[in-house]
């Protein structure tokens, strides 16, 4: 079984949409670990503010299987496949590591970019993650978070209660 990070977004009705995700995923996959959830502005446009937070689970399934369950979670929730790469959404959900894989996998760049450029993926899966390894630095999340500009983008915990579990910070 391959372990994997996700991380998952929303800016429009984000509690009812990441409350949607959270229950699919942990319908599909055994042992949900989640990470606090963030509220993040958007990046790339002007819009409302996005919640944000990272989740770990266990899979059989293969990268490219898992994408495709993830885009299936996506538009049973309403993602509008039509919209400007940025622009709002109900959810975003993305692979970040599957293992320790590097590389096109299925369709699939891992680890995904996004961990070391943007705080609302970084500091959540530092906070789940904190000492395990990025496949290609080999440094600790909390490393990387710990020398992240943190000026670069503006990032807060937010209060938010998922089937009776506290996931603010």
């Amino acid at each position: 079984m391959a372990q994997v990070f996700v991380s998952i977004g929303s800016n429009t009705e984000r509690e009812f949409y990441i409350e949607s995700c959270l229950d699919a995923l942990d319908a599909q996959f055994d042992k949900l670990e989640l990470s606090s959830v963030y509220e993040s502005e958007p990046v790339g446009f002007d819009g409302d503010s996005f919640y944000n937070l990272v989740a770990s689970f266990k899979t059989e399934l293969s990268v490219g299987e898992l994408s495709r369950k993830l885009k299936q979670i996506e538009d049973e929730n309403g993602r509008c496949r039509t919209s400007p790469k940025f622009s709002g959404r109900t959810l975003d959900i993305d692979v970040l590591t599957y293992d320790a894989l590097i590389g096109e996998v299925e369709g699939v760049t891992l680890p995904r970019e996004e961990i070391t450029v943007n705080a609302f993926v970084l500091w959540p899966l530092a906070e789940l993650a904190p000492k395990e390894r990025h496949p290609i630095l080999a440094e600790t999340y909390q490393q990387l978070w710990l020398d992240y500009d943190k000026e670069k983008q503006l990032l807060h915990p937010v209060p938010f209660i998922w089937h009776e579990k506290d996931l603010s910070a």
